[in-house]
């Protein structure tokens, strides 16, 4: 059993608090990213999971056992880091024996692991070479390795692909979803790479300033964000938020959105909050007809798609499009909103209201 518990943890250092009241359930098995910006608290938070960095309060287990005062080496758990973290001087399978060699484990059952080890991860053609001689992916499938080889309750990976190309990166997300799916260890994963924590992951943790922020499957940190910062860290443009009020009583509200209004309807019949930002993602935006009218003010064809940017008395939207769309920029174009994908946040504590917006009659949740 290898369930990850934080509960109620603190960690301060001196008058700066890293993580604060975080509770978190990993379950066995689980691929969980820890996502977000640089200071958000979530290698502090692996570290202390790890027992490099200790709570200030609260506490931390893995499966049945209370770990807080545990020494890092009897946690059951492999971490992976960032560089690496090579021996230079060993080669390949000297690198991936090294933490059995440690423990004393005999040296016949070092070479069996090491071989089921490097068949797993195809290293078995580059067991005699040493770390210089191996390009950056390859150096992290040893690194894996080295983890894998201890069979430990817990993987504890720390942004290992951030120093990879672009193209190199990709084919190693799709080695580590192998690797979990083989291996069926609990996982977690610290990253500020919103595509890795969508691609790899069963469920991601967002933080923000050390806070937890959300903690879902990534389809629904992405369809149902928890706040206006989620709706804005996770996709790729972000998600577009307009300023409005609204209008109206319980059951006939609307949002009042560059004089045109959207009919509103909030759970339970809530009076609606007055400020109120409305939340867009760039694929829900429709050009070329509708309602709203704007001004075109940037076009970036990347290919596959176009990345429009219209200018509106709401605000300034960002736009997905066709690859093959015509627009050219001071061009006024119209343009909807779809209103089953729209998102109602409270513009004071940037909180998700539950609410549906009605088109044409019919209403759909947003």
């Amino acid at each position: 059993m290898a369930q990850v518990r934080f509960d109620k943890v603190r960690k301060a250092f001196g008058a700066a608090v890293a993580v604060e009241g975080l509770d978190l359930v990993i379950e066995d098995g689980a691929f969980v990213s820890l996502l977000g910006p640089s200071g958000c608290g979530k290698t502090t938070t692996l570290r202390m999971l790890a027992g490099l960095e200790f709570p200030t309060s609260g506490t931390i287990a893995i499966g049945d056992r209370i770990v807080n005062d545990v020494a890092p080496g009897k946690r059951d758990i492999a971490m992976v880091f960032q560089s690496y973290a090579l021996y230079p001087h060993m080669s390949v399978g000297e690198n991936i024996a090294y933490p059995l060699k440690k423990h004393g484990v005999a040296k016949a059952e070092r070479e069996e692991k090491v071989a089921q080890v490097a068949r797993t991860l195809q290293l078995e053609h580059l067991l005699a070479r040493k770390p210089r001689q191996l390009s950056g992916g390859q150096q992290q499938r040893v690194a894996l390795g080295r983890a894998l080889v201890r069979d430990p309750q817990v993987f504890l990976l720390d942004e290992p692909l951030s120093n990879l190309d672009a193209k190199l990166r990709a084919h190693m997300r799709a080695e580590l979803i192998e690797l979990h799916r083989r291996v069926g260890r609990t996982f977690v994963y610290v990253t500020h790479d919103q595509l890795e924590a969508m691609t790899m992951s069963d469920k991601i943790a967002v933080m923000r300033d050390g806070v937890l922020q959300q903690y879902a499957p990534p389809k629904e940190v992405y369809d149902r964000p928890a706040n206006m910062f989620v709706a804005g860290f996770i996709g790729t443009p972000p998600m577009n938020f307009l300023s409005g009020e609204m209008t109206g009583e319980p059951g006939r509200a609307a949002f009042r959105c560059a004089g045109t209004d959207l009919p509103v309807s909030l759970a339970g019949g809530a009076s609606p909050e007055r400020k109120v930002a409305l939340g867009v993602r760039p694929e829900d935006v429709s050009l070329g007809s509708g309602p709203f009218t704007g001004t075109v003010r940037l076009v970036e064809p990347t290919g596959h798609e176009t990345i429009v940017v219209v200018e509106s008395p709401a605000g300034s939207l960002v736009t997905r499009a066709g690859a093959d769309v015509a627009l050219a920029i001071g061009e006024r174009v119209p343009f909807d909103l779809e209103a089953e994908r729209l998102h109602l946040f409270c513009a004071a504590s940037e909180a998700r209201l539950l609410a549906s917006f009605t088109r044409s009659g019919a209403p759909a949740q947003a």
